[in-house]
């Protein structure tokens, strides 16, 4: 049975960028009866910056990382603070409820106020089930208990989830698929393909499809190989579909930044600089890839230090394309990997948002120049289903006419 590769696993940063995306569906799923009492129409806000000085500030060993502090507003109009923390570890720790009792009691101390602490446990333990904490010394005791639900409870309710349109119901499927395929690529790879091409079939806008693609690539880590094999399905499948949605200007942009960063962390290690980050920037994806080749032939290059090569490259990549360089090719090289995951992705929230920005800008530019020539031979509809390389080429043809 074939194993995943040895990438690590890391859920806590997809279900805390999840949970920003989607709090009121969480709320909603898990906790229905307290998702009944806020004022939805208020929105909610995130506390980030609060939270950052509670965690920074409570004397707690273990940090809690897949946390969201948010403000909510009940229907009586009363304020109110929720503390959403997703416990991803395979292994139970006696510590957790301390810390979660920790985390309750100083953002009361801080900011008096009262905030609900909702746990999610999402590890593969079915035994273990905190739901409270208590000190006591001669008859003067502390209790505290916290609302909890385990993902594990789900896997009886299937039928269930698939046919739920809460964005979240697919977020545990996704998750709890995850975890049953740990031990078996092979069986992720068709699992990772046949839960993303649901998304299309359930009717999500186009943005919930993207945003919940990224949490399966996300954590349905695959080896290359079988990453590659899943890429190409997927592009097949949108193409089919005519909707283009996750294999568009991002995922090109970040399969440069990968190669990218491999080919530099590759002459790094030879010792020398045939190609500078800039030069490689302006080359297409098939002559990146003959590049690799080459380097690659000529140096052993371990999986950490292409993986951490790859990063490096998305982040160079993401740079890019917002316009700025904050931070340098030489800097990245001297960084961890942890801290080059939390660069990127606070870099590619923003990409995002510029990818279809500079989308968008095509489209109108095209369908203006169409307006001027009196010609109508690509619709708004067609023109969102085509690559951002297609529209570009699409644009040029039509100055040329205007010229």
């Amino acid at each position: 049975m074939a194993k995943p590769g040895k990438q690590d696993e890391e859920y806590d940063s997809p279900w805390k960028t999840i949970l920003g995306i989607y709090f009121r569906h969480f709320t909603e799923l898990f906790f229905p009866d307290i998702a009944a009492e806020i004022d939805w129409e208020r929105g909610y806000v995130p506390l980030d910056k609060e939270l950052e000085r509670i965690t920074r500030e409570a004397e707690v060993k273990e940090g809690l990382l897949a946390d969201r502090l948010f403000k909510v507003w009940k229907k009586n109009g009363d304020e109110a603070w929720v503390l959403a923390h997703v416990e991803v570890q395979a292994q139970k720790k006696k510590t957790f409820p301390h810390r979660t009792f920790v985390y309750n009691y100083r953002i009361h101390d801080l900011y008096k106020r009262p905030v609900a602490s909702l746990v999610v446990l999402a590890d593969d333990n079915s035994k273990w089930r905190p739901s409270s904490y208590s000190h006591e010394l001669w008859k003067c005791k502390t209790e505290f208990s916290f609302r909890m639900v385990k993902l594990l409870d789900y896997k009886r309710r299937t039928r269930e989830l698939e046919a739920s349109d809460n964005p979240f119901a697919v977020v545990v499927r996704v998750h709890l698929k995850t975890l049953e395929t740990k031990r078996d690529s092979r069986s992720r790879r068709r699992w990772k393909v046949e839960l993303t091409k649901a998304l299309y079939d359930r009717g999500f806008e186009r943005d919930d499809i993207i945003n919940l693609y990224r949490f399966i690539d996300w954590i349905m880590v695959l080896p290359r190989e079988l990453e590659e094999d899943y890429q190409r399905e997927l592009a097949k499948f949108e193409e089919e579909r005519k909707m283009q949605y996750v294999t568009t200007a991002e995922r090109i942009g970040l399969e440069k930044g990968t190669l990218i960063g491999q080919i530099l962390m590759a002459q790094e290690m030879l010792g020398r600089q045939a190609h500078s980050p800039e030069d490689l920037r302006e080359k297409r994806i098939d002559e990146l890839k003959g590049i690799f080749e080459e380097e690659h032939a000529h140096v052993r290059v371990t999986e950490p230090v292409m993986e951490k090569g790859r990063v490096i490259g998305e982040i160079l990549m993401a740079q890019r394309m917002l316009g700025h360089q904050t931070h340098s090719p030489e800097e990245l090289r001297t960084r961890e990997m942890d801290d080059l995951r939390r660069i990127f992705e606070r870099e590619r929230p923003r990409v995002t948002a510029v990818a279809g920005m500079e989308r968008g800008k095509l489209i109108g530019e095209i369908l203006m120049a169409q307006r001027i020539l009196g010609e109508s031979a690509h619709s708004e509809k067609t023109l969102e289903a085509e690559e951002t390389e297609n529209l570009k080429e699409i644009l040029r043809r039509l100055e040329a006419k205007l010229n």
